[in-house]
């Protein structure tokens, strides 16, 4: 036995790293097989019974939702902190689609006008919903088209009687490898069990990944193939960080890996120290290090890191698969449990953005492609377009400033007029709840705007006048500067932070809001990678807010800065043209033994 394993060679298999870390066990292969849809014509007088049918599907799918729900809250504690409310906010989801959605009303229309079966009429909804999405080009859409397919099969399976496979009891240290892993699926495993898991399907926006991050289990997505090339008992290494399924892996790569592990333990236990020391540089300027939150249960990691506060607080997540739009009591009881938990630290509540990359099945329903468009109907467009929306939300955000420090930022500005009517919304919201004799803070809170486009940046001057804040949002900014999608596999290597004309546009925008006396904050990806904190200091930036786990890293870094060298190796950035140069300069500068010299 042992000349055999020594002749089997290592394998890679590459997909999506979805949630970090490096993990070895054995793989476990899960098989859930594939669902027959049957498919055949009704006569006209059996339509009615057959939507009858469906509709009772659908109350059974949404009782087999509920129970899930129910379990999930009886095993809560063998959870990590975080990742039950990640679940029952999916499963809410799942609930509300399972209520008016396009899709049970589509199929309905389906079993009418074709006199289809229910369970083929299901069948082709799903399909042409998930090949609408598709065709948009859009990254969330694409990861909803997996929440689309999870809970249509639900609606199948009670149609069809089929049983849901379960995954079975694994042995510890178990690496699960499966063709497709659903949210519900990755919510029942024991991270004291399964040290990791990959599957064919799948991708980094998708709720999967989501569970996999709460969870703190390496995992690998989209991994097409891996079926193929695995198989249950064989020695598998998840690497979620690169990316990679390794089967059968070599001493080296073995070795490697006891290095990271090794590696990653001193440095968690070294950032772990920085937690209450302040963000301070050598020569004592002090930075404020926020958090960007994008769903309530990040609001653990905001805490364990330390923040100062949260920078950009996401509201996409109060809209996303509703049917109808949330009212302003659901959005106020959210954002007052967001701003209680920061514990009296400044929280930055920007208005709705949907659009882009995060568009909402109801919003698409009602605007087609524009609203999924990066170029279209998104950010403060909607949000005046509908004003009723965003005067709601002003509403709840007023309501719940009553319950600690709130800034409002509005997304996608492109001009003065566009803050001077939200203002005025602002104002009207206030006044209203004032008649209904409702708690109001003292003062209104500071309204900001995103830079996060050409035209904003080019005429921050003019954005100042109206503007409390400005909040330099470098994703889209690089994207819109250079005109890339970054979601097009073609073009994606071109994103470049670091391009002239996108540092140009930052700089712009810092130098107006010193100017105007204003704080100014950068919250794109550029704020949480260690290796252009200096830059973003010499630039004049003093807040930063990222993804809560990259907090202590930056933090590092910044207690290694002089900010007066910082400041000067700006200068000499700011002065090149070559991306390469740039570059070079960024990273001789991240140097300790140059940064000393520097100058």
């Amino acid at each position: 036995m042992e000349m055999v394993q020594q002749t089997i060679s290592e394998r890679v298999v590459e997909g999506f790293g979805v949630s970090p870390g490096v993990s070895m066990g054995v793989a476990y292969v899960f098989e859930a097989g594939q669902m027959r849809v049957p498919e055949y014509r009704l006569p006209n007088s059996q339509i009615e019974a057959e939507q009858e049918r469906l509709r009772s599907a659908v109350v059974r799918s949404r009782r087999q939702l509920a129970r899930l729900r129910h379990r999930l809250e009886e095993r809560a504690r063998a959870l990590p902190t975080g990742a039950t409310e990640d679940l029952g906010y999916l499963l809410e989801a799942y609930l509300e689609m399972l209520r008016d959605s396009r899709l049970v009303r589509g199929a309905e229309d389906r079993i009418a006008k074709d006199a289809l079966n229910a369970e083929a009429a299901v069948h082709h909804e799903i399909v042409a919903i998930c090949e609408a999405f598709k065709a948009m080009h859009d990254p969330y859409l694409a990861a909803r088209v997996e929440d689309i397919r999870d809970v249509g099969n639900r609606l199948l399976k009670q149609l069809t009687k089929q049983s849901s496979p379960q995954l079975p009891p694994m042995p510890k240290g178990s690496i699960l490898i499966a063709e497709e892993l659903t949210p519900a699926d990755a919510a029942q495993l024991d991270p004291e069990t399964v040290a990791g898991f990959a599957a064919q399907s799948g991708g980094p926006q998708g709720h999967t990944a989501i569970m996999a991050r709460a969870l703190g289990l390496p995992a690998v997505l989209g991994a097409s193939g891996l079926l193929d090339r695995v198989k249950t008992g064989d020695p598998v290494m998840i690497d979620g960080d690169l990316g990679q399924i390794i089967i059968h892996p070599s001493p080296n790569s073995v070795l490697l890996f006891q290095r990271r592990e090794a590696e990653r333990r001193r440095e968690e236990r070294e950032l772990s120290r920085l937690k209450r020391q302040p963000a301070v540089t050598r020569d004592g300027t002090a930075i404020n290090l926020l958090a960007n939150v994008e769903l309530p249960t990040e609001m653990d990691s905001v805490i364990e890191v330390g923040a100062a506060g949260i920078g950009l607080l996401r509201t996409e997540f109060l809209f996303l698969n509703h049917v109808s739009m949330p009212t302003e009591e659901e959005q106020y009881a959210l954002i007052r449990q967001l701003i209680e938990r920061a514990g009296g630290y400044p929280v930055t509540v920007r208005t709705l953005d949907l659009g882009g990359d995060k568009g909402a099945v109801s919003f698409v329903e009602q605007f087609g492609s524009s609203v999924s468009s990066p170029l279209g109907l998104r950010g403060i467009r909607l949000s005046l377009a509908r004003s009723e929306i965003l005067d709601v939300q002003f509403r709840a955000i007023l309501r719940a400033a009553v319950h600690g420090p709130v800034r409002i930022l509005l997304p996608m500005v492109t001009t003065l007029t566009e803050v001077r009517a939200a203002r005025d919304i602002l104002a009207r919201a206030a006044r209203r709840l004032l008649r209904r004799g409702e708690a109001l803070p003292s003062a209104l809170p500071p309204l900001g705007v995103m830079i996060e486009t050409p035209a904003a940046a080019l005429t921050a001057d003019a954005l100042a006048q109206g503007s409390d804040f400005f909040a330099v949002g470098s994703n889209d900014l690089t994207m819109y500067t250079l005109a890339i999608d970054r979601a097009d596999e073609r073009v994606a290597h071109l994103y470049n932070t670091l391009h002239p004309g996108v540092l140009r546009m930052i700089q712009f925008s810092a130098a107006a809001a010193l100017r105007a006396r204003i704080p100014l904050s950068v919250c794109g990806e550029i704020a949480g990678d260690p290796r252009y904190t200096a830059l973003l200091l010499g630039l004049g930036f003093r807040e930063l807010s990222m993804a809560p786990p990259s907090i202590p890293r930056v933090k590092r870094r910044i207690l290694g800065i002089d900010l007066a060298k910082a400041e000067r190796r700006a200068r000499m950035i700011m002065d090149e043209t070559d991306t390469m140069r740039i570059q070079i300069l960024v990273d001789d500068f991240n140097a300790p033994e140059i940064e000393r010299d520097a100058g």
